[in-house]
């Protein structure tokens, strides 16, 4: 049994720093809705049109992103899921734990960098419908070309920043409404405009099979000629891409901060619903709505921004889905730098550190450029961070198989490891040695990168302690952990049991969220299968902009109203 004196040491340690508790874990349904409602983002219009104007032609999209995006479910189900499972620790308190001080402080500030860009590059977005309702030219180049734009950047990113700051939560609680309704509207979207592709390039609205969609992919969306009239990128680029747009979460381990609640490693599996419906049928719908949008406006692809294709797609719910999807990005990114940054400036409270973040994110989103390059902005992302994965897959997996100590910095005493440093050091060269030489695809230059690494970690590693052995450090690492399971289990009985809210008004609520989501693809589904020619067209799409905006609305309204309604009506028994 725990004694007195152990559960107050305990009990004053941060949370965050302890292993998830089994009270705390969740099931599979958790993880699914999580996924879901986070890899289905603003960032799909740019990355969807970014396929078509690399030149990607139509069955290298179809087959590229399908075995691209299971490859990356398969990267999070056995590499992440298990450490974190095994763990039900963090990345952060993992690495530090293994690393110490210095390592944990690079880290963090490399995080700080990589969530500033892409919350800099979501507010952008937002703004791009901002744009549209106040009648401010396109900004197609890489800095801003109207003093207006800057304004309303400066005026939606600062209120990014404050949520960030201060509701983050109630955020959070939005963003996880948000995912079945912009998995309905990227559908949706690509419904309305498809009739209108299909008359400029058949001549017809409607298609005769599979094969007239190959024949309008390849004449106007996926022609696999970029935008500069060369041959584009092929097969092998499009599944890189796919399963390197991630690398961040999955080889990088940053997901181990989700997947610690998971109750089995089988739910690593739930990221499908991020990847196949998320990334995979969005990127595919983005393609669609872009190439449309550039039919209509008689324009290209690369002079259109989110704006342009959401409203041209969607009507009202276009600005309505551009403005959500980057603002709910955001905030979480900058959440995420402004943690990061606050673990650096421990003296300064996590607000004002977020608002001094945050500040220079809105700096970066008045330039268009981050947004428009957001592809390789991600996957170099993903290669400054993968070294750092590799380092505790090292750790974690390899030590124990081949005589090597884990968590032997701990017991050492030390505070800095040499190692960790000198590894993702040398990571880092090895990997942007090999894009500087262009030895190989910069898409998959993290598979190496990775690989290199675990090698020279587990080596320098070896040669500076892991090889030595620590019986009594050991031993007091198991009694410890047994100290906080105890202490768990007493902290779970005395929170006593939820109950879900089950009330007949909720159910309704929900059913009526639900139904507004069937109705706006069923609304798409008429404009796609029911417009035997233009004049039906135009007069489908008008109907589904109009009521598909209105059942937006009863969506938001009534979920949201669900939602309150379950927290207030949730009661603990003892």
């Amino acid at each position: 049994m725990t004694d007195r004196s152990d559960t107050l040491a305990i009990s004053e340690i941060n949370p965050e720093q302890l292993p998830v508790a089994d009270h705390e874990l969740h099931g599979w349904t958790h993880f699914a809705g999580l996924y879901a409602g986070e890899h289905v983002a603003a960032t799909e219009f740019v990355i969807g049109a970014t396929f078509v104007a690399l030149g990607a032609s139509t069955k290298d999209i179809l087959i590229g992103l399908l075995i691209g995006n299971i490859l990356a479910i398969l990267s999070w189900t056995l590499i992440t899921t298990p450490i974190a499972v095994q763990t039900r620790l963090s990345l952060y308190t993992y690495l530090h734990k293994i690393a110490g001080d210095s390592m944990s402080n690079l880290y963090n500030w490399a995080n700080v960098l990589i969530f500033t860009v892409i919350s800099a590059a979501m507010i952008t977005v937002s703004c791009t419908a901002v744009r549209l309702l106040l009648g401010i030219p396109a900004q197609l180049q890489w800095y801003p070309t109207d003093g207006l734009f800057v304004l309303v950047v400066f005026a939606v990113g600062m209120i990014v920043v404050l949520v960030a700051m201060f509701g983050f939560n109630a955020v959070a609680e939005f963003s996880g409404l948000c995912g079945p309704w912009l998995v309905v509207m990227f559908v949706s979207g690509a419904f309305a405009l498809f009739p209108a592709l299909c008359d400029a390039v058949l001549g017809r609205t409607q298609l005769t099979g599979f094969a007239d969609f190959i024949a309008i992919g390849d004449q106007s969306i996926w022609t696999g000629t970029n935008s500069d009239g060369k041959p584009g990128i092929g097969l092998l680029e499009v599944i890189g891409f796919a399963w390197a747009a991630n690398t961040i979460t999955h080889f990088g381990l940053i997901d181990m901060a989700l997947l610690r609640y998971a109750k089995k490693t089988v739910y690593g599996l739930c990221t499908s619903a991020g990847m196949l419906f998320g990334h995979y049928i969005a990127w595919i719908a983005a393609g669609i709505m872009g190439a449309g949008t550039a039919v209509l406006m008689k324009s290209t692809i690369v002079e259109l921004d989110p704006g342009d294709v959401a409203y041209r797609a969607l009507g009202l719910s276009g600005y309505v889905i551009v403005i959500i999807a980057g603002w709910t990005t955001a905030n979480a990114n900058l959440y995420r730098a402004g943690l990061a940054a606050q673990a650096i400036f421990h003296n300064h409270s996590r607000m004002r550190v977020t608002f001094a973040v945050g500040v220079v994110t809105v700096v970066i989103a008045c330039f268009p450029f981050v947004y428009k390059q957001i592809l390789p902005l991600l996957t170099y992302a993903g290669l400054l961070v993968v070294p750092v994965g590799g380092i505790v897959f090292a750790e974690h997996v390899i030590f124990p198989r081949i005589g090597l100590t884990r968590y032997w910095v701990k017991y050492k005493g030390l505070t800095h490891s040499t190692p960790a440093v000198a590894s993702w050091a040398l990571g880092l060269v090895f990997g942007f040695g090999l894009n500087y030489l262009q030895v190989m695809s910069f898409f998959y230059l993290f598979v190496p990168t990775w690989a290199f690494t675990i090698v020279v970690y587990t080596v320098l590693a070896s040669r500076y302690g892991a090889s030595e052995s620590y019986p009594v450090e050991e031993a007091a690492e198991r009694d410890r952990d047994v100290a906080i399971k105890e202490y768990q289990t007493q902290q779970a009985l005395s929170q006593g049991t939820h109950v879900d809210d089950d009330s007949a008004m909720s159910k309704a609520l929900r059913v009526v969220s639900w139904s507004a989501l069937a109705a706006t693809l069923i609304l798409a589904s008429v404009v796609m299968f029911a417009s035997p020619d233009m004049i039906a067209y135009e007069r489908n799409v008008a109907v589904f902009y109009t009521w598909g905006f209105v059942s937006t609305i009863v969506y938001f309204v009534s979920a949201y109203w669900a939602l309150q309604r379950t927290k207030k009506h949730n009661q603990v028994l003892p």
